[in-house]
């Protein structure tokens, strides 16, 4: 009995191990979206803020970042609609 239960705890530990490993690369991997997402939002609200004339290009790059991080669930569905609601904010008020 023994031998059955230590059995049972090695391969709870090995299965352990694995997923310590694979939430790191997750993690790794996700925290650079997020950066990116962060990058794209502040330029294109510096864009937008010094009425430079590819301010819509922008936008509309970082508005695809935000819809595939929130696909991927990287950032939640309506945080990703409230950054985009943000940024069309801005861009429909600089355009007035």
């Amino acid at each position: 009995m023994a031998r059955i239960l230590s059995q049972k705890k090695k391969r709870e530990q090995k299965k352990a191990l694995k997923m310590y490993k694979i939430t790191q690369k997750k993690q790794k991997i996700n925290s650079s979206v997020k950066s990116e997402l962060k990058t794209l939002f502040k330029k294109a609200s510096s864009m937008i803020e010094q009425k430079i004339g590819e301010k819509a290009d922008s936008v509309k790059k970082a508005i695809k970042a935000i819809d595939s991080a929130a696909g991927k669930g990287i950032v939640h569905k309506n945080q990703a609609a409230r950054k985009k609601s943000r940024l069309m904010k801005k861009l429909n008020k600089a355009s007035v």
